[in-house]
């Protein structure tokens, strides 16, 4: 098959869709189909890339990490008509993802779309009252979805959540797996030794964007009160973003700066071995859609420490691979960790057998032959089915109107931006 990946974001951002995007592209092109991925221009990105083709964009989108395409009319068409995708998967119902509607129409080709963020929980990078657009986006996504041929989810949450919110297209699970090979063995030990962690210390660690929606104040206070409580506790934040400075100022408070480090964002084995100096994994995120970093962690035989939400209730089996925590609560999050920093040596290997074993279910070999059955059911469908154009017609009109509204959002924040500068 001809795929055509359609993201808003992509490497070198770290991010679950970006990490999903390249984890798939790169499984699948082993299993034998050309995958081209559509992505925005982004600093310091690779300088030779194949299969990929990057869109202009503006770069730190009002203050956040992410980049903002810019329109460029026939700009993606020269570049697709030699490729002729057999299908286009979308990785976001807006910008890109609109472009996605308009070539999937263009080249008569199905449309799939993968749910991967749960968008009303990043309204604080809109510079507008994020109260009155919760409504909108969700009735935005969810119309995006009934534009698409198939949507994937990445976890039965995201199932039930879509089918409340009326989606009517049909929906498939396919997580993002996880590269059990390559999380299986690291060196933990060094990684302590360059980070100047003690040996005896016990870690609980934690990997992802440093963003409010991760909710990493509530993981700073928590495993702050952990570290307190434990003389030899210590906090691993392997990451960036804005909530950086709010970690660091929850630890000054406490006065324990000493005991958090902050080693910045980490690919490759630096990641892995980052793993493996851990103890414990930490996460307290209830906006995901699929934990990936939960997945990886175990891989790396990690128990992980995480509140009951989409996404980790899939992942996270209280006390057998972890705990699992029915709500935000402070002094119960920092218990759940002091338990595992006590456990005695035969209950955490038991954690750790009992990690791997889960991990083992999210190999990325699995995920992608499920990704690649459920476009060959897709197609197999398009082929018996005919479109409708005036469907189409209408679809390409709102998201047309769907981009005149980001535009106008987007041109606010930098008058907005140039006033204030």
């Amino acid at each position: 098959m001809n795929i055509l990946m359609m993201t808003n974001t992509f490497t070198p951002f770290v991010g679950g869709v970006s990490r999903s995007v390249t984890a798939f592209s790169e499984e699948l092109r082993k299993m034998g189909h050309r995958v081209v991925v559509v992505a925005p221009e982004f600093e310091n990105m690779p300088e030779s890339e194949c299969d990929v083709i990057r869109i202009p964009a503006i770069q730190h989108f009002n203050g956040s990490d992410f980049a903002l395409v810019l329109p460029i009319p026939g700009y993606l068409s020269t570049h697709l008509e030699r490729f002729k995708p057999d299908i286009v998967h979308s990785h976001h119902p807006h910008l890109l993802g609109g472009a996605a509607v308009r070539i999937a129409g263009r080249f008569d080709c199905p449309l799939v779309f993968t749910y991967h963020t749960m968008y009303e929980h990043y309204l604080h990078y809109v510079p507008t009252e994020a109260k009155r657009l919760r409504r909108f986006v969700i009735n935005l996504v969810t119309g995006y979805c009934d534009l698409c041929d198939h949507v994937i989810a990445p976890s039965r949450s995201v199932v039930e959540i879509l089918r409340e919110r009326g989606v009517e297209t049909p929906i498939d699970v396919v997580p993002t797996g996880v590269d059990i090979e390559r999380f299986k063995e690291g060196d933990g030990c060094a990684f302590r030794r360059s980070h100047r962690i003690p040996e005896n210390a016990f870690v609980a660690g934690y990997v992802g964007r440093l963003a409010p929606e991760k909710n990493l104040s509530f993981l700073a206070e928590a495993v702050g009160r952990f570290v307190s409580q434990a003389p030899q506790g210590r906090f691993l934040v392997v990451g960036s973003g804005p909530s950086e400075q709010e970690v660091r100022r929850i630890f000054h408070g406490l006065g324990h700066t000493d005991r958090l480090h902050l080693v910045g964002s980490l690919e490759g084995q630096a990641l892995t071995d980052a793993y493996h100096g851990m103890d414990c994994f930490v996460f307290a995120s209830c906006t995901e859609t699929q934990g990936m970093v939960l997945t990886e962690a175990m891989a790396s035989g990690r128990p992980v420490v995480g509140i009951d939400a989409p996404g980790v209730r899939e992942v996270v089996e209280d006390r057998r691979n972890g705990r699992l925590l029915p709500s935000q609560d402070v002094p119960a999050f920092a218990e759940a960790v002091r338990e595992m920093a006590q456990a005695k040596p035969e209950q955490v290997h038991a954690y750790r057998r009992a990690a791997r074993a889960t991990a083992a279910e999210f190999s990325m070999e699995t995920s992608a032959q499920k990704l690649a059955s459920v476009y060959e059911k897709v197609l197999a469908r398009d082929a018996r089915d005919s479109k409708d154009e005036s469907t189409w017609g209408g679809a390409i009109e709102a998201i047309k109107a769907e981009w005149e509204l980001i535009k106008n959002i987007a041109e606010a924040a930098t008058r907005t931006l140039r006033k204030t500068e």
